[in-house]
């Protein structure tokens, strides 16, 4: 009961921070501004919908074919279609209640596959960590690249948060003493209670996050995970072609906007209001885009990738039932026949 009133106050609190960025940006336009931004929006070029679209829905499909090499880890072979069609419901989850997602697929997949739902949490916990540290890559990368354009405005960033920091050591500090008695009390419980139920769900967790380094097909896995980086890259490379005040813009600059898109993503319930600011302020700051265009990008940007979710976990909703329903008598009638 505790743990779901922490949940919904952390998603009230975040998601009323991403509506209360929603309204500041719109606030603050004047009438003109929002005329402008209105035109943006509608000077995209429509054509440009249909790539973003297909690179969309491949990373998608590439994060469900990844998943399913975790999942060969601990000796459980679901479909390709389930698998999709999990991961796309755990993503419209997800917009309705942040963490949800995560159960939801598994819980999807669980049913579908007769599997034991709880082995696949820890697959979740190891996907979630490596793509943090892809994302530091990431941005690592794009930060060495781009090192000539936005070196001033990170230097100026960088000096607001040590004078941030100077201000708050004491909370930081306790911040980090209490992360570490979390982490001394969850090995202390694993290792009271390492041979009962809870202890062995720990220990299949621990098994599924360290799996990624031991796995027989690492370099598929690995190639997998480059691949969905691609297609996240060329949406958004795409749609800066799409505008004509952004059209100029490379694809060093999108790899950019993928590492600040990511951050707002992962803070706010499904990038509400966060993506598009975030996204914005580095469009403006960094490579002198005019305020309105680059509201209009973050905007359309957001939009399209929700929109993108939105259809494919309908779809998927609709059409998991049917396939399973049809592959379900099929290995009947093959049962059947084989007697």
């Amino acid at each position: 009961m505790k743990k779901a009133i922490l949940t919904i106050l952390q998603y009230v609190i975040f998601l009323g921070l991403g509506i209360w960025i929603v309204y500041h940006m719109l606030h603050e336009l004047s009438d003109q501004q929002t005329t402008e931004l209105v035109n943006a929006i509608k000077s995209i070029n429509a054509w440009y919908l249909i790539p973003i679209f297909i690179a969309g829905f491949f990373s998608h499909f590439f994060r469900a074919v990844r998943w399913r090499y975790l999942l060969k880890t601990l000796d459980l072979s679901p479909t390709v279609l389930n698998t999709t069609f999990a991961v796309m419901i755990g993503y419209i989850a997800n917009l309705a209640l942040p963490r949800a997602g995560e159960v939801a697929k598994c819980t999807v997949l669980a049913k579908y596959e007769k599997m034991p739902a709880h082995k696949m949490i820890g697959t979740i916990l190891a996907e979630r960590a490596f793509d943090v540290f892809c994302l530091i890559i990431i941005a690592i990368t794009a930060f060495l690249l781009q090192l000539h354009v936005i070196n001033a405005y990170v230097s100026a960033k960088m000096d607001v948060l040590r004078l941030d920091i100077k201000k708050h050591e004491g909370v930081l500090l306790v911040t980090i003493l209490s992360l570490a008695l979390i982490i001394i009390i969850l090995v202390a419980v694993y290792r009271r209670n390492r041979e009962t139920k809870f202890g062995r769900i720990l220990k299949e967790m621990s098994h599924a996050v360290l799996s990624i380094f031991r796995m027989q097909n690492r370099w598929q896995f690995l190639g997998y995970t480059v691949l969905i980086w691609m297609m996240y890259l060329m949406q958004l490379y795409i749609g800066l072609k799409s505008l004509p005040d952004t059209h100029h813009l490379t694809i060093l600059t999108a790899l950019v906007v993928l590492v600040y898109g990511s951050l707002g993503m992962i803070i706010t319930p499904g990038g509400i209001g966060l993506y598009t600011l975030l996204v914005a302020q580095i469009l403006i700051s960094v490579y002198k885009i005019n305020d309105v265009p680059a509201q209009a990008f973050g905007w359309i940007a957001w939009a399209v990738q929700t929109g993108i979710i939105i259809v494919l976990g309908v779809l998927s909703l609709l059409f998991i039932h049917p396939y399973n329903r049809k592959r379900d008598a099929k290995v009947a009638m093959d049962k059947a026949e084989s007697i």
